[in-house]
């Protein structure tokens, strides 16, 4: 059963929904899509059979040079193909950088360079209007960039920006767990602790927005339920389904804001020689930052644990090093190759994302590099 969902944007849900693309691209009145996807998802043929299954012409435009996490010239590399083709609209396949990427490159398709002027730290927020159409096809459970509102670039001087802006929601999400169902174990183990971190951060957020709160709990209880499960065994449809949704309400909710798991993820991701998982960061850095947060949380931790099917007396960042531990998620930030020369300017690049602003606890560049330090090993 194909649900059709309009929460902040449209959003198919369901086996088999990635059939309606070309009839929905019609819809939009997009002749000319540019897809944005990644060489590893061409490797593997599910590009082409999400060409098959949707019916797009042989001919569809593709660019397909996403690297692992999105940068300015990459940005303009699949600009510069967006104009050539002289496309009309954008359809990004992939997982959250091949959204992110799109999101970017809708972005200048219709405002003026440079791309820094939009970052949410530089006050860009209020500079991005109305960009091209834009659908969002995901092919991991995690990231929910495509119901979100922000887009993680790392720009050409290193640092990895936030730029946020309802004009950056896809206009429309198909979200299809069969396109999920080849998704390697550690790839899913990796996606799916960073749909749980963006439930917990949304869910201690300091904002008050009871809609988003209980979305978040939802998402956290059933990734809690079902992770395990489908990084085990990749065919288990329900596991899969169920972290379909679970991601999906993770970035449903994260309009509240998210907080220091993702300011110090922000700043590591930018580290573009070591190529850091999103995901794996975020599940790395989730203990850590729940300790430091847990005194300016209030009875948070006691509902997050109910979500989570645990007793009250449970050690909640004790329970995710555990959980980390059974995914095979890396120890510590040192195993990942993190040196630790660049521990103060990650701490600094921490302090000034974005996300900081909603951590439940005032953290300093110095809180950073304490915790950075603690997660090294």
């Amino acid at each position: 059963m194909i649900a059709q969902i309009n929460y902040l944007t449209n959003i198919r849900l369901g086996a088999g929904a990635i059939a309606s693309l070309n009839d929905e691209l019609a819809s939009m009145k997009v002749s000319k899509p540019l897809i944005i996807t990644d060489a590893g998802l061409v490797s593997s043929g599910l590009l082409d059979k999400v060409r098959a299954t949707a019916k797009l012409s042989d001919s569809v435009a593709i660019y397909d040079g996403t690297p692992a996490n999105p940068t300015e010239a990459a940005v303009e590399d699949a600009l510069h193909a967006y104009r050539c083709d002289d496309c009309d609209g954008i359809v990004a396949i992939g997982g959250g950088s091949s959204i992110d990427l799109a999101k970017a490159v809708a972005l200048l398709a219709t405002h003026e360079r440079p791309l820094r002027q939009y970052a949410a730290i530089n006050g860009g927020v209020a500079r991005i209007g109305p960009t091209v159409p834009l659908v969002a096809v995901p092919t991991t459970a995690g990231t929910g960039s495509e119901v979100g509102r922000a887009s993680l670039i790392t720009l050409n001087d290193g640092r990895k920006l936030g730029f946020l802006s309802p004009y950056l929601i896809p206009d429309l999400a198909i979200c299809d767990a069969e396109l999920t169902r080849s998704l390697p174990a550690g790839l899913t183990a990796a996606t799916g602790m960073d749909a749980i971190a963006h439930c917990v951060e949304t869910y201690l957020s300091p904002k008050i927005n009871p809609p988003a709160d209980a979305i978040a709990l939802d998402g956290l209880r059933r990734a809690s339920k079902y992770l395990i499960r489908a990084v085990k065994d990749g065919t288990d449809m329900e596991a899969r389904s169920e972290m379909m949704i679970a991601a999906l309400e993770g970035a449903l909710a994260f309009q509240k804001g998210l907080g220091g798991v993702h300011s110090m993820s922000h700043a590591l991701g930018g580290l573009k020689e070591l190529k850091l998982h999103h995901g794996t960061l975020n599940a790395v850095l989730l203990p850590p930052v729940l300790r430091f947060n847990q005194s300016h949380c209030g009875d948070k931790f006691d509902h997050l644990k109910a979500a989570m099917g645990l007793p009250g007396d449970a050690d909640l960042p004790a329970e995710f090093e555990r959980l980390n531990a059974e995914l095979g998620m890396p120890k510590n930030l040192r195993a990942m190759g993190v040196p630790d020369e660049v521990l103060e300017d990650m701490a600094q690049f921490s302090e000034e994302d974005h996300s900081t602003a909603t951590n439940p606890r005032p953290a300093s560049a110095e809180d950073f590099l304490t915790m950075l330090r603690e997660t090294m090993g």
